[in-house]
């Protein structure tokens, strides 16, 4: 399995999980958890994939990601073998800093 190591930063991005209807519980064998374990962990050491959780009500993936855009964020997640196999997707949602602060520095207006 080779996964691209050279990606932009800039902007994070939540990935949540999304099952998708109709796979099987048994699509999802020991070898390709396995296989997307390793994956994860390469897109981690990459910078990639900056942390990485399950929801506490349900086994689905929570990825904080760092890449260019949402574009270079969905291509680096389809290196996973459970997206690349349709076993599972992920909505991308991008955030941006919080801006309230500056509302704590500002003048009187």
């Amino acid at each position: 399995m080779r996964v691209a190591l050279a990606y932009a930063r800039g902007m994070m991005i939540i990935a949540l999980e999304r099952p998708v209807p109709g796979v099987a519980d048994q699509a999802f064998t020991p070898e390709l958890l396995r296989e997307e374990a390793a994956c994860a962990w390469k897109l981690h050491q990459a910078g990639v994939v900056r942390e990485l959780y399950f929801r506490a009500d349900r086994e689905e993936a929570v990825l904080l990601l760092e890449a260019a855009d949402v574009a270079a964020a969905r291509q680096a997640l389809s290196a996973l073998p459970l997206v690349r196999e349709g076993l599972i997707d992920f909505e991308l949602v991008p955030l941006r800093a919080y801006p309230g602060f500056a509302r704590l520095f500002g003048t009187p207006g």
